[in-house]
Order: C-alpha cells, then sequence, then structure tokens
C-alpha cells in the first residue's frame, strides 16, 4: 500500500496534462482578445465607408 501512495503521489503525468490545458487555454483567451480588437477596427472602418458612399 505505501508503494502505492508514493507511486502515485510521484505520478506528475496529470499535472502535465493541466499545465498543458492551462497554456490551450492562454492561449485562446489571447486569440479571442485580438480578434475582437480587430473585428471592432473593421467594422468602424465599414460604417466610415457605408457612410461616405451614401
Amino acid at each position: 500500500m505505501k508503494r502505492l501512495v508514493q507511486s502515485f503521489w510521484a505520478d506528475e503525468t496529470g499535472a502535465t496534462a493541466i499545465e498543458y490545458g492551462l497554456i490551450a487555454t492562454g492561449i485562446a483567451i489571447a486569440i479571442i482578445a485580438a480578434v475582437k480588437g480587430v473585428g471592432t477596427r473593421l467594422s468602424g472602418t465599414f460604417n466610415t465607408i457605408s457612410g461616405s458612399l451614401k
């Protein structure tokens, strides 16, 4: 039983998976923020062009 607890305590595969998940989440948040910022600027640009054409 002691050996089983020690091997469970030393196993880091779950921690690695959690770290990769956190990294992927951070990257996704950065991409969403960048796309939202670009989308807002493009929307303003298209509204300006639309107003100029009227």
